[in-house]
């Protein structure tokens, strides 16, 4: 499977190989096969899991499970490494180039069944592209002086970022959070 294939299915499922938010640890486990690396914060209150492209965000849910918060594909890493792009291809089955465009992914997304609705913000410097429905985010450069080299360019996707939707904790108000994360 191509990069641009693989993010076009995630920005629109909001699914990274088969793993949504609140997926346990151990199914994290059996969809990825490459090296990683754990850092588990003070008191064990989070776990944050770094696989080089991918990189999980775990909480600990009620019992000795770890429940996925997050999940973040930082694009922006393959620039500098050309190692991580081979290495990803050959345990995960998808070939990524250097850089992926904006553009390029719009094009592959133009193609793809289900394309969620995306609001467009200014993050300063980049352009952030979040889809509601499949609680999905894709961040772009928007910096006319950055070029490609070991860094990504402008108008290339810096990274994709699964986040959870607002939860409130036991006994406070229930109040959800609207598409821009304010309460309602």
């Amino acid at each position: 499977m191509t990069g641009v294939e693989f993010l076009a299915s995630f920005l629109t499922t909001g699914e990274l190989h088969g793993l949504r938010i609140g997926s346990a640890l151990d199914e994290v486990d059996r969809a990825f096969r490459h090296p990683f690396v754990d850092v588990v914060g003070e008191e064990g209150a989070w776990l944050r899991r770094d696989y080089g492209l991918v990189e999980f965000a775990f909480n600990p849910e009620p019992g000795p499970e770890w429940a996925m918060a997050t999940a973040l594909i930082q694009l922006h890493r393959l620039a500098s490494d050309d190692d991580l792009a081979r290495a990803w291809a050959r345990s995960m089955g998808v070939e990524f180039p250097r850089y992926t465009s904006w553009q390029e992914l719009r094009d592959e997304l133009s193609r793809t069944h289900g394309v969620p609705e995306l609001q467009i913000t200014d993050q300063g410097g980049f352009l952030q592209y979040r889809a509601a429905s499949s609680h999905v985010s894709v961040l772009v450069v928007d910096d006319e002086d950055e070029e490609r080299g070991y860094r990504v360019g402008n108008g290339d996707v810096w990274s994709l970022d699964l986040w959870a939707p607002f939860r409130t904790t036991p006994g406070a108000p229930t109040e959800l959070a609207n598409e821009s994360g304010d309460l309602a």
